[in-house]
């Protein structure tokens, strides 16, 4: 990690590379972010990105330092926490650091984001968030982090583990090894269509 940060300018993007850790091969998507979102946006990128569906809490580990949405803007963050609503990705990435993004605290999805490029664009906000790569599916969400999904795989692919029906119907059609990069950036753009008409970003009103 760099020993001295140089903040990115206002019109550039940084080019991340996202892998869940623990899993192999490899669950991982590249992606390129205006470097004025902040990282409630980013996570919001994250989610669409790598197929997840919004419904836990989540929080950014930069530096040694959590960054979180509090549970109560009348209190704020708790201590030696920062509200990540706050904070701009030009503010605090430069490129070559590594940070942590977890997403469900009881399964644990624990994902390693990696600073590997800035480049240069005409217009930050016209530059929107986009997918450029990627492999293999997404683990679905609540089938029991890191641990229990080598179990769950196995499962679903044999025809006669006891719980492979229940599996299949649970998992509806779900197959490890497609990625969809259309499908990645229309998940992206729908995501950040919510949180804007919910005034959490993406230049609400």
């Amino acid at each position: 990690m760099p020993s001295k940060r140089k903040p990115a300018v206002a019109n550039t993007a940084f080019q991340l590379k996202v892998r869940i850790e623990g899993i192999e091969p490899e669950i991982w998507r590249r992606l390129i972010v205006p470097a004025s979102l902040t990282l409630r946006e980013l996570h919001a990128v994250l989610q669409g990105a790598m197929g997840w569906q919004d419904y836990h809490l989540h929080m950014f580990e930069i530096d040694g330092k959590r960054f979180e949405v509090p549970e109560d803007d009348r209190i704020g963050p708790e201590d030696g926490y920062a509200d990540e609503r706050k904070q701009a990705l030009r503010s605090i990435l430069s490129k070559g650091m590594q940070f942590l993004y977890v997403y469900d605290f009881g399964d644990d999805w624990r994902h390693l984001v990696t600073v590997e490029d800035i480049a240069a664009s005409a217009s930050v906000r016209q530059f929107l968030p986009r997918c450029i790569a990627g492999a293999r599916a997404s683990p679905p969400e609540d089938c029991g982090g890191v641990h229990r999904y080598p179990e769950f795989l196995e499962a679903l692919a044999e025809p006669d583990h006891p719980e492979h029906l229940d599996m299949v119907d649970w998992a509806g059609g779900f197959d490890p090894e497609v990625f969809s990069l259309s499908q990645a950036n229309a998940l992206i753009g729908a995501l950040c269509a919510l949180y804007r008409e919910r005034g959490w970003g993406f230049d609400a009103a």
